[in-house]
């Protein structure tokens, strides 16, 4: 059975009829069992219903306290690093499309180098490496050839790269990647179609069964999730949420994470089929700690500094620093076009200074690559 199994049987789910049922008791019942009990999916639905809304402080308290039991007060430190932008899809919401009129760059293995150790200098040990979706112009071996250079300065790579075979990953992870995040960007097969209208990213189901095949090849972690703003933000973090679920429940040594990126600015000027609130975020965000209190939930700088800096104490676990989204983007002094638009410009140290303010500890540092 594969997560594609698991999603169709909520194909037909009236998810508005179910919503509009909850009631402020259904809730208060809810809330009541969090810490003595594990929730169920319908839980998690009810907490993102118009009903929770009013429960929100005592989800924030109870997001809170889960947090700490399971992670303690911390907030890893990480940052992007941008290895090429070139693409062979369309998708309508990203300046990296195929067709767009960019600056399309690849940085050498002596560039990289550079990146390295303008961001090692920061202190930072945890690193995420992304490329636009290409196989010929960024291939594994090439990903490969770079981990090679990386790891060196670096204790944990992640890579955030097209969808990959078992075999790919795992050779991944032999040259000394740990980490994988991959985002469906949404959820809903038929909005999917349509908002990837060429390319090898078209291809739904092999992009859903992604993170599986990370989960075999041995990824010591594994991060998903969808792009709010290109369908119904409920939905979508349902199955968000359904999805690392599933993926935790069947692969037990893999730490399983959840990322809830709105959409941005870029080139392209995609208009979002719906906006989310802050207020609705901080509720997707906590009903998802109550309902999977061991899933490390990661916020970037697509979102602003004073609001980053109030989920600290709401369920979040890791946060990027010192960002650029351009290839080169830490070391080149032109100006490159980045995938988008980022709305918390800090540097690390600033992060740090941060983070020790809220009573919190900054990490640079959880894992090492052998």
């Amino acid at each position: 059975m594969s997560f594609f199994d698991e999603l169709t049987k909520y194909r037909n789910f009236d998810f508005d009829r179910f919503l509009s049922n909850v009631k402020d008791g259904d809730i208060a019942r809810i809330l009541a069992r969090v810490g003595s009990e594990r929730l169920n999916p319908f839980d998690f639905l009810a907490l993102l219903s118009s009903a929770a809304e009013k429960h929100l402080e005592q989800m924030a308290q109870k997001a809170h306290k889960l947090t700490v039991q399971h992670f303690g007060k911390v907030i890893l430190l990480y940052t992007p690093m941008y290895l090429a932008n070139y693409c062979s899809n369309q998708c309508v919401y990203c300046s990296f499309n195929t067709v767009n009129s960019i600056e399309r760059m690849q940085l050498s293995l002596s560039e990289i180098e550079q990146e390295a150790k303008a961001i090692a200098s920061t202190g930072l040990k945890h690193l995420l490496i992304l490329t636009g979706e290409s196989r010929t112009k960024s291939s594994v071996e090439y990903m490969k050839q770079c981990v090679q250079i990386l790891k060196k300065y670096f204790s944990s790579i992640s890579i955030e790269v097209y969808p990959l075979e078992e075999h790919e990953y795992r050779e991944l992870v032999q040259a000394g990647v740990d980490g994988l995040t991959i985002y469906q960007e949404v959820y809903d097969e038929n909005i999917y179609r349509e908002l990837h209208l060429k390319g090898p990213k078209r291809n739904y189901r092999y992009r859903l069964d992604a993170p599986e095949r990370g989960c075999r090849a041995g990824l010591r972690s594994v991060n998903i999730g969808a792009l709010l703003g290109l369908n119904d933000w409920m939905t979508e973090a349902f199955h968000t949420a359904l999805h690392a679920h599933y993926l935790q429940n069947k692969y037990l040594d893999t730490e399983i994470g959840i990322s809830f990126p709105r959409i941005r600015p870029h080139i392209g000027g995609f208009t979002p089929r719906s906006v989310i609130s802050d207020k609705h975020l901080v509720q997707i965000i906590l009903a998802t700690r109550l309902f999977l209190p061991r899933a490390g939930i990661t916020i970037s700088t697509r979102e602003s500094a004073e609001f980053r800096d109030r989920l600290i104490y709401l369920g979040v676990t890791k946060m990027s620093a010192g960002s650029s989204t351009a290839v080169g983007g830490h070391t080149k002094k032109e100006e490159t076009p980045g995938q988008f638009d980022i709305s918390d410009p800090r540097n690390v140290e600033q992060m740090r200074t941060m983070i020790y303010s809220k009573g919190y500890q900054p990490v640079f540092k959880d894992w090492q690559i052998l």
